[in-house]
């Protein structure tokens, strides 16, 4: 594996990508040139690690590196672009850019391709994360040579420190909800005005009021976690927001 990349540019290489109904040149200049993104490459679409962590990381802080300065994130691997479009659905990855390296072109110029034979993979990308501008590789995190599947340094955090340690993270909110429920319906009005990211729990019948007191104390609708901690109900959340929004 090539790491000494920093200060030189990334391949020139034209992905195949099937967009829509029909299929598209997709070139390096098309990604990199004049913008500064960040390329994360892993082995494999669908596969644990990288389904339940690296995607899922890079999503979720997708906006956070918007704001700096980011233009673009892209997920790379050597898989065709049914298989990528496919994962970007299922992970509902719409923040995030996925590029299929089917032939593995990119991935064995930049020094990056492995051989995967011993559990039927064929030629894959080891995992590694890169800031690229203009075209250019400023940064770059390759995960140490050990057996395994190793995931300590390409992961989203590493690379959003390494842009700017300061930057703030978006705390991840949960509120448990009712049909029917007004104040759960101005909960949701609240953050949405604000942008702020959220997931609901439904009760129904089989996440109960009992689900609700057993984590919050409480059985009324809303109850609003932030970070994992619960912070009440709607008067809470109207604190909350207006002290860090």
């Amino acid at each position: 594996m090539n790491k000494d990349l920093i200060g030189k540019s990334v391949p020139e290489v034209t992905f195949k990508v099937f967009d829509g109904n029909e299929w598209e040149d997709v070139t390096t200049d098309d990604l990199f040139f004049g913008k500064k993104v960040i390329v994360f490459s892993l082995p494999g679409a669908f596969t644990p690690t990288c389904s339940s962590a690296h995607v899922p990381g890079y999503n979720e802080l997708a906006d956070t590196f918007k704001k700096q300065g980011i233009d673009d994130i892209i997920c790379m691997s050597v898989n065709d672009t049914f298989v990528m479009n496919a994962w970007q659905k299922d992970q509902k990855a719409d923040k995030l850019t996925f590029i299929p390296d089917g032939n593995g072109e990119f991935t064995e110029k930049m020094g990056m391709l492995v051989d995967k034979f011993f559990i039927g993979f064929g030629k894959r990308s080891w995992r590694y994360s890169m800031l690229v501008n203009n075209k250019i590789i400023e940064k770059m995190f390759v995960e140490p040579d050990k057996p395994g599947d190793p995931f300590e340094v390409s992961d989203a955090d590493t690379m959003l420190w390494a842009i700017n340690p300061d930057a703030k993270k978006p705390e991840n909110i949960t509120m448990f909800t009712r049909t029917g429920c007004s104040l759960c319906t101005k909960a949701k009005e609240l953050l949405d005005s604000k942008g702020i990211p959220y997931e609901t729990i439904e009760v129904n019948d089989k996440i109960t009021s009992k689900s609700i007191k057993a984590v919050s104390g409480k059985t009324a609708t809303p109850q609003i976690f932030v970070g994992g901690k619960h912070i009440g109900s709607l008067e809470q959340l109207e604190m909350y927001v207006k002290e860090n929004y």
